[in-house]
C-alpha cells in the first residue's frame, strides 16, 4: 500500500445561527454559564474541533450510505467508504488501511478575531449567552432556566482538511464522498441542540490544491 497524493481542502465556516460546541465545566463559579463553549486555553476564542466536524462528516454520510448501526455506534465494517475514509470504529483488524481524512480544528478566521477585540474593546460581548427553558404545559410557566453560550451567527473559522490517497483507491471517490459529507453537514448542523436551529453552517470560499472546489 502506497500513498500517491494528499490533497489539501482549505476555505472557511460561516456559522448562519449560533453554534453551541460544549467546554469544560470544571471551574463554573457561582452565578456561572451553565454551559460554556468550548475556547482556546490561552487566547480563550472560540473554535470548532477537527474531531467534532469529522464526527458529523462520518454520521451524515452513514445515514446516506445505510450504514447508522442499532446502538447508534459508528461503523466498523471495515470494508465500506465510510470505514476506508474515517476509520473502521472499534476494529483493528481490517485491510483497508489508515483514514483517509485529517481534519485540523478550525480556528477563529482573522476577520472575526478582530471583530471579537472590537467587542471587547467596546465593553460587549462576542460570545451570546442564550437563556434555555422549559415550559410547564400545565400552567403555560418556565422553569429550569439554564444559560448556554453560543458563537454569534455571523462568525467564520478557517477550513483544512487533508485527504489522502493510496494506490488501492479510487481518488474521485474518495474526493466525491468527502465533497458529500460536507454538503450533507451543511444540510443539517455542528454542535448541540441543533433541532432548536443551533448549529447551521455554511462552507465558503472552497480550494482543494489551491483550485475551486464546489459543493
Amino acid at each position: 500500500m502506497r500513498l500517491i497524493e494528499t490533497k489539501i481542502i482549505k476555505g472557511q465556516i460561516q456559522c448562519m445561527t449560533g453554534l453551541h460546541i460544549g467546554g469544560s465545566t470544571d471551574n463554573i463559579e457561582i452565578g456561572g454559564i451553565d454551559n460554556p463553549i468550548i475556547k482556546h486555553p490561552i487566547t480563550q476564542e472560540p473554535y470548532i474541533p477537527g474531531s467534532s466536524l469529522k464526527g458529523k462528516m462520518r454520521s451524515q454520510m452513514e445515514k446516506i450510505l445505510g450504514r447508522v448501526r442499532e446502538r447508534g455506534e459508528p461503523c466498523g465494517c471495515g470494508q465500506c467508504m465510510v470505514c476506508r475514509i474515517y476509520g473502521p470504529h472499534k476494529n483493528p483488524r481490517h485491510n483497508i488501511g489508515p483514514t483517509r481524512i485529517l481534519v485540523r480544528d478550525a480556528n477563529l478566521s482573522e476577520e472575526s478575531r478582530q471583530e471579537m477585540k472590537e467587542a471587547i474593546k467596546d465593553g460587549l460581548n462576542y460570545i451570546e449567552v442564550k437563556t434555555e427553558n422549559i415550559i410547564d404545559r400545565n400552567v403555560g410557566t418556565a422553569k429550569h432556566p439554564r444559560q448556554q453560550e453560543r458563537v454569534p451567527a455571523g462568525a467564520k473559522f478557517d477550513l483544512e482538511i487533508a485527504v489522502q490517497i493510496f494506490d488501492l483507491d479510487d481518488g474521485h471517490d474518495v474526493i466525491g464522498d468527502v465533497k458529500r459529507a460536507l454538503k450533507a453537514v451543511s444540510d443539517s448542523y455542528i454542535g448541540g441542540s441543533g433541532s432548536r436551529g443551533y448549529g447551521k453552517v455554511e462552507f465558503k470560499d472552497l480550494t482543494i490544491n489551491g483550485s475551486p472546489f464546489e459543493l
